[in-house]
């Protein structure tokens, strides 16, 4: 029996192919694989509303039950209290949910790329061995051995720097003064641990479709520069943000709900978030939209070479066209009506026409559309905090008019 470690991962990726030539660069790592072993998630299922329940059962229910027995008269101070429930209500089922968005994203864009033939059989070879060396770092325990700690340093520093504390449900007084109390606790060593991994989850299996994004680029990929897409045929990239827009949507909710107490609690004017959400923002898209840069070199020289290549093919075309409808159409005038040439010369007007308007970078509107919304959405109860509702929707039906 063979123990060499790339050999297993060869065949695992085979197996999890099966019969669709397909593999995932989410369903995998120890984190996933517990959860098959407790049956939260299955091959062909990811039982959402399953592990989202388990999940609220784990992160904030003890929450309050602890707090009801040991605490009851700031219970309200739980249930009321935003940053909080903004994580652990919202952003936990949101993160679960966004593991499924990103997996039928990755899914149908590999699909689409196979089915589209841009790469020739030789290349093929070379985009599965590259995700197979990618299906053995999803598989590795490193990477999320370092989420836990990077999460668990995290932790020591929110009750070094006491940012729990100001919250009364987490306190509990004493003969020595006030420290944490047991709901206090368990939120910093479980509650926040579980929010903390799945977001460091999602940011990891992003970095690999990154790293799959960077191998597409360096193969000799089959693109045409009269594609439609203005794109060379690879303008479906563009839909690859999205599968990150639901991480950014909880970053930014977590985000926002920290502004939000400032401004209610410390009288934080909401001006004073300006730079901090330009940067959040510039975040954002250098994040998801920076991997499309690496196809970039690539269009750009298609578009250069389509211009010269297409130039000399419409060239000659519409040289040939002048001199025998314009110079020498004497006594023929009457056979231009059913001659092919004047329809064939448009169809390379409109090809070329599409060379000239093609865009390096592969950019998808819609996309662009639900990352902007991913963070500006979140933000309006920061928004609403310092802004009464109905002035900002007066602000926004003038804009409209």
């Amino acid at each position: 029996m063979s123990h060499d470690p790339e050999e297993a991962s060869e065949q695992r990726f085979s197996a999890e192919k099966g019969g669709d030539g397909e593999v995932s660069l989410v369903r995998g790592g120890p984190f996933y694989r517990a959860q098959e072993a407790a049956r939260l998630v299955a091959p062909d299922r990811w039982n959402l509303g399953r592990r989202v329940i388990f999940a609220v059962a784990i992160g904030w229910l003890p929450l309050v039950l602890i707090t009801l027995l040991f605490n009851p008269r700031d219970v309200i101070s739980l249930l009321t209290d935003y940053p909080i429930n903004a994580r652990m209500l919202i952003g936990v089922p949101v993160l679960l949910a966004g593991q499924v968005v990103m997996e039928n994203a990755f899914r149908s864009i590999v699909r689409h790329i196979r089915d589209a033939a841009l790469l020739r059989p030789s290349d093929r070879e070379r985009l599965d061995q590259a995700v197979v060396r990618l299906t053995r770092l999803r598989d590795s325990v490193i990477p999320e051995l370092i989420i836990v700690l990077a999460v668990y340093l995290r932790v020591a520093e929110i009750v070094q720097t006491h940012l729990i504390f100001a919250r009364p449900w987490s306190l509990a007084e004493a003969t020595s003064g006030v420290h944490l109390s047991g709901a206090g606790w368990y939120y910093i060593l479980v509650s926040q641990l579980l929010y903390l991994f799945l977001l460091g989850i999602s940011v990891w299996k992003w970095f690999l479709w990154t790293l799959f994004l960077l191998k597409l680029s360096k193969l000799d990929l089959q693109l045409a520069p009269t594609h439609p897409d203005l794109h060379g045929g690879i303008g479906f990239l563009g839909m690859s943000p999205l599968a990150i827009a639901p991480t950014f949507f909880v970053a930014s909710a977590a985000i926002g709900a920290t502004w939000r107490a400032l401004i209610f609690r410390e009288h934080v004017h909401l001006m004073s978030f300006k730079f901090d959400a330009i940067v959040l923002l510039a975040v954002v898209l250098i994040v998801a939209l920076g991997p499309l840069v690496f196809f970039v070199p690539k269009l750009a020289r298609l578009r250069r070479r389509g211009i010269f290549e297409y130039g000399t093919l419409a060239q000659l075309e519409s040289m040939a066209f002048h001199n025998r409808w314009i110079l020498h159409r004497a006594g023929r005038e009457e056979e231009f009506p059913a001659s092919p040439e004047a329809s064939t010369l448009t169809d390379y007007g409109s090809s070329y026409q599409n060379i000239e308007h093609l865009q390096p970078f592969p950019f998808d509107r819609g996309a662009f559309v639900a990352l902007i919304l991913a963070v500006a959405i979140p933000m309006l109860p920061v928004v609403l905090a310092e802004i009464p509702f109905a002035t900002v929707l007066k602000g926004l039906l003038s804009a409209v008019r």
